[in-house]
């Protein structure tokens, strides 16, 4: 669904947008890796664990999600009597389309004795064929809490269940699913950039490929990533995840330099979520005026995907609801 904008010439979109913030009773929430226009005028920008919190927390009628599709649903999912509108349907992501819920359903009949834990990045249809949603900022502390006796698949982020894999010594069977903007990543360019700024500290989301990973000085999800960016000693850190989180480490920390990991030649914009750049202020205006687009899901499976994310939520320090460690 395109959203056309050419009729909005002469209005100040920003002051708009604060005007429907009020009239609406809207609480905007931003993912890190949306543009520094929207993440500026965001009331809360986070990961997918903090926003899925505030999500289910927060006092406000509508819900504008600038973020991906299934980020909308999870807070509907979580706040079903809130309006949640997401300001370009169209913003999917490239894991969730790599896992068709028949083909999850399928993969988890075939390992009946093992659990499903899910990353975050997937359709509301597959969280409700999951026992536990993980996401990458909660997934160690979650996979520490299941007996190694317990058998796993995890989907669908192939990269993400490798990495924990290997880090809790743990076989799981793993969906082969990538993020687009993580694969893009080129490990030469990235061998490069190191050595044109030696002793600059890497720090890699686990949704990249191992040959990144193994370059990496610290791992961890969005939010982690930026907690690492203040506490490092130097004055030049090497990120490789989606570009647009380096404006929250330039606002904070502006005496430092923070550098994208490069893609395949170095110099390509391929490492830009086209999924997360496909909401504008633009089409926020719009969402709020229009209160639509806007995320509906049937009551039955948002409380089968439901139980999923509550226990989530309990085993990563939530308030949200319990869980069952149970094979669905």
């Amino acid at each position: 669904m395109t959203i056309q904008t050419a009729n909005l010439s002469g209005i100040d979109i920003r002051a708009e947008i604060e005007r429907l913030r009020k009239d609406r009773n809207a609480v905007i929430l931003a993912h890190y890796y949306q543009s520094p226009e929207i993440q500026d005028l965001a009331d809360y920008i986070g990961d997918s664990l903090e926003l899925s919190k505030k999500a289910a927390t927060t006092d406000a009628e509508v819900i504008a999600f600038c973020g991906v599709r299934f980020m909308a649903e999870t807070a509907k999912i979580l706040a079903p009597e809130k309006i949640v509108i997401l300001p370009d349907m169209d913003a999917g992501c490239s894991l969730e389309d790599s896992c068709p819920p028949e083909k999850f359903k399928a993969f988890r009949e075939a390992h009946p004795d093992h659990i499903a834990l899910t990353y975050i990045n997937c359709s509301t249809e597959v969280k409700a064929l999951s026992d536990v949603i993980v996401t990458s900022s909660s997934a160690e502390t979650i996979l520490a809490q299941i007996p190694p006796e317990q058998k796993i698949i995890f989907g669908p982020d192939r990269h993400l269940g490798g990495y924990l894999s290997r880090k809790f010594n743990r076989e799981m069977v793993l969906w082969p699913g990538v993020c687009i903007v993580h694969e893009a990543f080129s490990e030469t360019e990235l061998i490069k950039l190191k050595a044109q700024h030696p002793g600059a500290p890497v720090a890699a989301h686990p949704e990249c490929p191992p040959h990144i990973i193994d370059h990496a000085d610290y791992v961890g999800s969005t939010s982690g990533i930026l907690k690492f960016a203040t506490e490092f000693p130097g004055n030049t850190l090497i990120v490789a995840t989606e570009p647009h989180i380096i404006h929250q480490m330039e606002k904070a920390l502006p005496g430092k330099t923070f550098i994208g990991a490069p893609g395949a030649d170095g110099q390509c914009s391929c490492n830009i979520c086209p999924y997360m750049a496909l909401n504008t202020l633009e089409k926020l205006y719009l969402a709020l005026r229009d209160l639509k687009p806007r995320i509906e899901i049937e009551e039955g499976l948002r409380l089968a995907a439901k139980k999923s994310l509550d226990a989530m939520l309990a085993m990563a320090g939530g308030t949200v609801g319990k869980g069952d460690l149970g094979p669905a």
